[in-house]
């Protein structure tokens, strides 16, 4: 079996098998739809590749210039036509089919789209309904391992609608309007715990039924599929999700939620129990399997693909269908030539979260933090994620280091120096270059670096913030944020915390660790702060010189606003379900405040 990187090929090749060498039989076939449906479902190879097809609609996600990201108070970057009008609260059915992202980009965006998801979940239910009617086909380990895939794969493309819509209807056959009646098509949303129950259901099945691997290594046949530690960590991540304070609540944030759609409607603290075992079951169960790698800067390289932290990731193939990932971020201009849109500039608030070397946040009086040197002594994470002014930068591309100045220099101007204009240079005086593929220098999706969407710390930092909840900052909590600290060379954080203060460590540990990997947005969502962070300008550094004629005096760091405000209003916790799905289906209702 190929894995998933050659069967992108294998799929584009079988269709043209089906559409050329067989033509001559078709020309003369009057039932050419019924030929070609049981050719595609006579072998196991030939399923295979509706399977790749299924696979292939996973989102491109770093192939977008305007990711969740930069729908945070991570990331101050440009603001897409179509993406304006969400961060202004413009916010309603009809407005770019109710979701923040700018959907010029397609694929890379279309995971919170209700047409989009529910076209990907009906595939995935055509895949069961045809593999079963011709089950004489396939051998019963095929269909083991292949249906539990598919059922994951509809369980996780559920799961993004989920986060973003609330409930939704489930839908396990496959909807044909030759045969059914109005009645039986349109179905009516689920309430957010029916949905939830749901695929929490899938998942478990699929890790109990042990039909899958639990991890794939390079080089595998099927590196790139489904498998058990992707079930058990989506599973634990939902867990969390849904034991938050947005959700687990008698009244979420939104507000009246009579039909109980985007919230259980009540609160239950065994969701933090359920959730802080489930993760605790991957890390007992996996864990020989599943770690983290040492160098977190390395984590995402081509050459490391599938290491023992990857627990699941989505494969790319360069330029057939690679990542242009690099064009968006990192420094606009290096060795003085263009490169990037500039588009990945991290604020001050998250600069701000960085500890320093010693361990002890910024805030802390005692931690040797100077306001006019911020970049001295500060923790590793800080110099492997973020350029910031003076920074060497070098990738294995390039011929030498480029050191990057975002300060106002007058006497020896820098191209990236910030001007708070319209133009590519980023306005916060950072860039970052966490997840940046140092083979490729820029564009033309060349980078064939693989996208993750989960990984191993996840899974500890998931343990470490249930388990606070539940049961307190006990040594286990303990030992699941140190493990991630000590890979960063921090010491372990001080004994004696209380479940608050734990909280606020946890949530720091993660927002620095996970940021720029598209998770900042849940967890503002879910803790049901984003009204309180967004709400306000966000800031970025400004360096100048005393004596700017000469450079002679002192240079000054002075923190200063973007002037780039967003506007969160309640109702944008969950997004609304586009106007024309209510038009069509009139079961289906709205979330509250639209």
């Amino acid at each position: 079996m190929k894995n998933i990187k050659q069967l992108i090929f294998a799929t584009a090749l079988g269709i043209c098998f089906f559409t050329t060498s067989c033509k001559e039989d078709f020309l003369d076939n009057q039932i050419k739809s019924r030929l070609t449906d049981d050719i595609q479902w006579a072998s196991e190879g030939n399923a295979d590749l509706f399977l790749n097809d299924i696979y292939s609609a996973l989102s491109n996600k770093w192939n977008s210039p305007d990711n969740l990201d930069n729908f945070t108070d991570n990331n101050d970057a440009g603001f897409y036509w179509k993406s304006y009008s969400w961060r202004q609260g413009i916010v309603d059915p009809a407005v770019n089919l109710g979701t923040p992202m700018d959907h010029a980009n397609g694929n890379a965006t279309d995971y919170a789209t209700w047409s989009a998801g529910f076209l990907k979940i009906r595939k995935c239910n055509l895949f069961i309904q045809k593999v079963t009617e011709n089950k004489a086909n396939f051998s019963e380990a095929y269909m083991k391992k292949r249906f539990d895939e598919v059922r994951f794969l509809r369980a996780y493309y559920y799961s993004e609608m989920f986060m973003h819509l609330g409930g939704l209807p489930i839908i396990t056959d496959v909807l044909d309007r030759n045969t059914m009646t109005e009645d039986e098509l349109y179905r009516e949303r689920s309430t957010f715990e029916e949905t939830f129950n749901f695929i929490i259901k899938e998942l478990d099945e699929i890790v109990n039924n042990n039909a899958l691997a639990v991890k794939y290594n390079a080089g595998d046949a099927d590196a790139g599929r489904a498998t058990l530690g992707a079930a058990l960590a989506l599973k634990g991540w939902l867990e969390l999700y849904t034991a938050s304070p947005a959700f687990n609540t008698a009244t979420p944030p939104v507000g009246s939620d009579p039909n109980k759609l985007v919230a259980f409607g009540n609160f239950d603290p065994k969701r933090w129990e359920n959730a802080a075992a489930t993760n605790k079951k991957f890390m007992d169960t996996f864990g020989g399997q599943y770690g983290l790698f040492p160098d977190i800067n390395a984590l995402w390289w081509e050459k490391n693909e599938y290491n023992p932290e990857i627990i699941w990731d989505r494969q790319i193939v360069p330029v057939i269908m690679g990542s242009n990932y690099e064009q968006y971020g990192g420094p606009v201009w290096i060795d003085g030539v263009y490169y990037t849109w500039g588009n990945y500039c991290p604020t001050q608030e998250l600069v701000d979260q960085f500890a320093m070397a010693n361990g002890k946040p910024i805030s802390d009086p005692t931690s040797g933090y100077d306001p006019q040197n911020p970049y001295k002594n500060r923790e590793k994470r800080f110099y492997d994620f973020i350029v910031y002014d003076g920074a060497p930068y070098k990738q294995d591309w390039m011929a030498k280091v480029d050191t990057i100045y975002t300060r106002i220099d007058k006497v020896r101007p820098s191209k990236n120096q910030i001007d708070f204009g319209t133009d590519d240079v980023g306005n916060t005086g950072y860039y970052f270059k966490k997840k940046i593929n140092p083979l490729k220098p820029r564009g033309g999706a060349a980078s064939g670096q693989n996208y993750v969407y989960y990984r191993y710390a996840e899974v500890l930092l998931n343990y470490a913030e249930a388990q606070n909840e539940a049961k307190g900052p006990d040594a286990s909590v303990y030992a699941a944020i140190n493990a991630i600290r000590k890979r960063s060379n921090l010491p372990d954080l001080p004994a004696g915390l209380t479940k608050d203060t734990m909280r606020t460590a946890i949530r720091r540990e993660r927002r620095v660790e996970l940021c720029f990997e598209t998770k900042r947005f849940y967890d503002i969502i879910r803790w049901a702060i984003a009204e309180d962070v967004m709400n306000k300008d966000f800031h970025g550094m400004k360096i100048t010189n005393s004596s700017p004629n000469d450079n002679k005096g002192k240079w000054i760091y002075e923190v200063v606003g973007l002037n780039h405000p967003h506007v969160f209003t309640k109702k944008m916790y969950m997004n609304p379900i586009p106007q024309p799905v209510i038009d069509q289906n009139k079961k289906i209702l709205q979330n509250p405040g639209y």
